[in-house]
């Protein structure tokens, strides 16, 4: 027995059945028409991976009688329903390398200490919310997203970046003879998935502490693949909804064409109750000169660069005024109230490369919306933004959750609830 445990390496248990962990297998694509609550409460997610130039999105005054800046006066009409938030961060630092924590408010290389890892917001939904859905959570992003959405393995979740594949993922059924190669397939998935654990939890006696809990991270990662590879069961011979647009066809298109039909499909996916939780990230790649401006990277270093700010000013105009037509669409719909969408980056001044006071609002989700909310500035004051995500996670409906991330505590500038 005990030279059975020893041959037992890494490498076996990662490779010898063909599985890749690390990436989320189940994550993508398919649903009909959901089950259980009859007004279920929606979270989606909006990412921009180089901030929002502060000059451009904070007002000065608190309240509702703000004076609307250039990238908020796009979301003008929607003012009685949303929320801006000053001085609110994770206290991180770290540039590029710290926007990945704007969901999580901890950077994977810190995740070991925290008893949830670095669970993004989206995914803590998704939990929540299990096989009511087909898809726990709908990921979407322009190039390669903005690495915002991690797994309690602290795994990332990559954005879908093709609409067709979306689209297909929510819209089309397989036909009979392929919905029987995937329920095989899930099966034998399954029974890999039972050797690994058997054999992992064999090999766990043999380790030192330090092994052991990498082992313990690995079996968390084996655990979120059977959680998934159940849903995927459940739901494999239910009938998809009929949508309501033309198919999406596989084909070349401008990014800032994208970005519109991903929030299209997005509403699509929350009206028919596909799934619960969406996230939009728009990457470090985004192509403004379709814009007819200069490239976004080189924008977000303005230096100050009154030309360069004007030019930040069109492009943000640009994302929330796509903001502004998804939270049209969702009141058209009739989920609004029901949908609580969380807009900003974990960047704000990019010309500095700053993590500090972040762009952050709220819309929607029936809430007593404040206009613009000023967090204390004093640092013996400050509010963890992670505090904001606790209370929306608890909006929910995750109700026993008691912490988030770095929160200290529920949010208390403003009730979420």
């Amino acid at each position: 027995m005990s030279n059975t445990v020893h041959r037992l390496t890494r490498r076996n248990l990662l490779h010898g059945a063909g599985l890749a962990l690390s990436l989320p297998v189940f994550q993508s694509l398919g649903q009909g028409k959901g089950v259980g609550d009859q007004s279920p409460r929606r979270l989606v997610c909006v990412g921009n991976h180089l901030g929002f130039y502060p000059g451009n999105f904070f007002p000065k005054a608190a309240g509702h009688n703000y004076v609307p800046t250039s990238t908020l006066k796009p979301l003008d009409m929607h003012r009685d329903a949303l929320t801006v938030f000053s001085n609110l961060d994770h206290g991180l630092n770290g540039g590029h390398g710290a926007v990945q924590g704007f969901l999580t408010s901890i950077k994977k290389e810190e995740a070991a200490g925290f008893p949830e890892k670095n669970i993004s917001l989206d995914q803590a939904a998704a939990e929540f919310v299990g096989s009511k859905t087909r898809f726990p959570s709908i990921n979407t992003g322009i190039v390669h997203g903005t690495d915002m959405c991690w797994t309690r393995a602290g795994v990332h979740v990559p954005p879908i970046n093709n609409p067709a594949m979306l689209f297909r993922g929510l819209f089309v059924s397989p036909p009979q003879s392929k919905a029987d190669v995937e329920r095989m397939r899930l099966e034998h998935r399954g029974s890999v998935l039972d050797v690994l654990r058997d054999s992992a939890r064999a090999l766990h006696r043999t380790l030192n502490a330090a092994d052991q809990n990498k082992l313990d991270q690995y079996l968390t990662s084996v655990r979120d693949v059977e959680r998934r590879l159940q849903m995927s069961k459940e739901w494999l011979h239910r009938p998809k909804p009929k949508p309501s647009i033309e198919e999406v066809l596989d084909e070349e298109r401008q990014q800032i064409d994208e970005v519109e039909l991903f929030y299209d499909l997005m509403a699509l996916a929350l009206q028919t109750d596909s799934t619960r939780v969406a996230t939009f990230e728009t990457g470090l790649g985004f192509r403004t000169s379709e814009l007819d401006l200069g490239s976004y990277h080189g924008l977000s270093h303005h230096g100050k660069s009154e030309d360069r700010i004007g030019q930040l000013q069109v492009v943000e105009a640009f994302l929330t005024t796509k903001l502004s037509n998804f939270l049209a669409r969702l009141k058209e719909a009739q989920v609004f109230d029901n949908t609580l969408v969380v807009f900003g980056s974990g960047m704000s001044d990019g010309s500095i490369h700053s993590n500090r006071n972040l762009p952050v609002l709220l819309a929607g989700g029936g809430l007593k919306h404040q206009g613009h909310v000023i967090c204390p500035e004093e640092q013996h004051k400050r509010v963890p933004l992670s505090n904001l995500w606790l209370s929306v996670l608890q909006w929910f409906g995750a109700e026993e959750a008691d912490r988030f991330g770095r929160s200290t505590g529920t949010f208390s500038p403003m009730e979420i609830g």
